[in-house]
């Protein structure tokens, strides 16, 4: 499977579960930790071929709730910016 859309499934399906703000934290914790292990798994080649494919109604509509739920989408940011930015970095995805 592409690691793209693995990725986003997982993020939807454990988004549209959450609970209210204050439960939100655990949800987003697991979410960031599933990203971070698919990108450390993913070889450069995976990553690169993922790149190109379009964005399917899943991956938008979790960035739609990202982008709704601000506190939500930094919690996100600030747990997957390393680990996912190194990973980018080393297989040449970002200067």
């Amino acid at each position: 499977m592409k690691i793209r859309r693995m990725a986003c499934l997982g993020v939807a399906a454990v988004l549209a579960a959450a609970a209210p703000a204050q439960a939100q934290s655990p949800v987003v914790n697991l979410v960031a930790k599933k990203v971070i292990e698919r990108y450390q798994k993913s070889t450069c080649d995976q990553l690169w071929a993922a790149r190109s494919e379009r964005r399917g109604s899943q991956e938008q509509r979790v960035l739609d709730m990202l982008n709704d739920e601000p506190q939500m989408r930094q919690a996100f940011i600030d747990q997957v910016a390393g680990p996912v930015m190194n990973k980018l970095f080393v297989c040449g995805m970002i200067p």
